[in-house]
């Protein structure tokens, strides 16, 4: 049997689950939202289109963390996560100007989304943060979730 036995396996898999499912609840909301902040001023890049950006990398990061649950995996959730997270949390409370191509996003209201899909992201990072953590340094996947060949659970 492994060394963390059977209930390290239901904690590497529900940690893989609920890292996976945050990343996906932030990616839904994004997508969500997406249209209808289509509008951009010359020469910058939408809100929208960055929604779009963000509900991309964190689809790609919460599906490689259900695949394969590696240290590299988890720091990719935990980056897209965190980042998401500071960047909704900045924009509400400090009205940034616009830098180069990336548009003032400043909004000073929490709605429904937008709470939903900050409650997400930090939790996303939480979790992935955990997950780095249990993943050790060698970059292999949860050792709770794979059993040694040749050998059998009791």
């Amino acid at each position: 049997m492994n060394r963390e036995g059977t209930s390290g396996v239901y904690i590497s898999v529900a940690l893989r689950l609920l890292t996976a499912l945050a990343l996906f609840i932030d990616a839904g909301v994004h997508l969500f939202l997406a249209p209808g902040h289509q509008d951009a001023q010359p020469g910058t890049v939408s809100q929208g289109t960055l929604f779009l950006l963000e509900a991309a990398a964190a689809v790609i990061a919460g599906v490689w963390v259900l695949v394969r649950g590696s240290r590299a995996a988890y720091a990719l959730a935990f980056t897209v996560a965190l980042s998401a997270f500071a960047a909704v949390v900045l924009y509400r409370y400090v009205d940034i100007p616009a830098i180069g191509p990336i548009p003032a996003m400043y909004d000073p209201v929490w709605f429904f989304s937008k709470t939903l899909s900050a409650v997400a992201e930090g939790a996303g990072a939480l979790l992935a943060l955990v997950g780095l953590v249990r993943t050790g340094r060698r970059g292999r996947p949860d050792a709770g979730t794979r059993i040694p060949a040749g050998r059998r659970r009791p």
